[in-house]
């Protein structure tokens, strides 16, 4: 579980990057949080593993031991652990292009060995096993050995989500996994997702209603740094037009486009 309680961002001249956004998201919730550009979707999910200096907020995660911790107020020791079962995927997907897949599957859990080594040691058989069989989960166990540069856009995303998958994490946060892929392939990445969720709470920031109408749980909108929707994942067309305004033909260009 995590919960986010009144997240506040505001810059010195007065502007409010993210203005009293509270939710709170279980295992079993894939939540999809959706928004204009510029509306503070990103910011809010940095906020969740502090990356971003609030000027008020709380974000309380619960660990495996049912112990809940502010991540705002705990040492840095505590925090540096806790982020390591934290996994997070990205648009740019954060690769090493000349690794293999796997290689790069193994890279997940550098945060959770001692740096002497990760390079003296490297990780065992146990741990390389374990690698496999995170790719194995994405379908991607048949390109284990294959450099990154040569995969496909749909096979470089299911390697991020193999390598969080390596993590053990107990929450996993996604910032535009689908944007830069081909439909198809952005079926297959929400479709794992929700499959995750399963597991633990899946929180993905995202510029797909159509899409999230079909795999997320539920969905929160942001615009202008205020949460305007938290609630069943289908939208209204009246509300996605006072969501977006005159970006909906943008999102939903085969629709609203003239």
């Amino acid at each position: 579980m995590i919960k986010a309680v009144h997240l506040t961002k505001q810059l010195p001249n007065g502007k409010l990057l993210l203005n009293d956004i509270s939710f709170e998201v279980s295992k079993g919730e894939f939540l999809g949080i959706l928004g204009p550009s510029g509306a503070g979707k990103t910011l809010t999910l940095k906020s969740l593993i502090g990356l971003l200096d609030l000027t008020n907020g709380e974000v309380w995660i619960e660990e495996s031991n049912n112990e809940h911790i502010n991540i705002f107020n705990t040492k840095a020791k505590v925090l540096k652990k806790l982020r390591t079962k934290i996994a997070l995927i990205f648009q740019g997907y954060h690769l090493v292009q000349r690794a293999t897949a796997l290689d790069n599957v193994l890279m997940g859990r550098l945060g959770s060995i001692s740096t002497f080594r990760s390079l003296i040691f490297g990780f065992n058989e146990v741990e390389k096993k374990a690698a496999m069989s995170s790719l194995e989960k994405v379908n991607m166990q048949h390109l284990a050995q294959a450099k990154v540069a040569s995969l496909s856009g749909g096979e470089k995303q299911r390697v991020a989500i193999a390598r969080a998958l390596f993590q053990e994490p107990n929450l996993l946060l996604a910032d535009e996994p689908i944007s830069s892929l081909d439909p198809k392939n952005a079926k297959i990445i929400m479709g794992i997702l929700k499959e995750l969720s399963t597991l633990f709470p899946v929180i993905g920031v995202f510029h797909q209603p159509e899409l999230c109408a079909k795999y997320c749980s539920r969905i929160i909108a942001i615009k202008d740094g205020k949460k305007v929707y938290d609630g069943p994942p289908v939208l209204e067309e009246s509300l996605l037009e006072f969501i977006y305004g005159e970006e909906l033909a943008i999102v939903i260009p085969e629709k609203y486009a003239n």
